[in-house]
């Protein structure tokens, strides 16, 4: 294999399905249930991919973040919708860090500080 020079590599994505190599029958029940998670439902597909795609940069995974910027723009997201979504991803997470700073309020309450 030639030495690479970025542990993410946006090659990598198109070999997810390599994944199943070492477990094919928990990869056909992943990719199964993946498939069925993300058809039209309650929410429609283009709903579901700027889900997806907040979810990435909450996660801050770059291979999702690839994945789901082109998916939802091919499912009709434009650069405005998508740039909003990151936001909300943004406030929940960020959002979501302060509230725990609660629990560093009772722990220093809990010592009499």
């Amino acid at each position: 294999m030639p030495h690479r020079t970025n542990y993410y590599d946006d090659a990598d994505l198109a070999r997810f399905g390599e994944i199943a190599r070492g477990a094919p029958d928990l990869a056909k029940k992943f990719f199964d249930y993946y498939g069925a998670v993300f058809a039209e439902g309650a929410l429609t597909t283009r709903e579901k991919s700027l889900i997806a795609l907040a979810v990435a940069h909450a996660l801050q995974c770059p291979y999702c973040i690839d994945a789901y910027s082109k998916d939802a723009l091919e499912k009709g997201s434009n650069i405005d919708q998508m740039t909003e979504a990151v936001h909300v991803a943004c406030a929940i997470r960020g959002g979501s860090s302060l509230v725990h700073g609660v629990q560093m309020l009772n722990h220093a309450d809990s010592l009499g500080m």
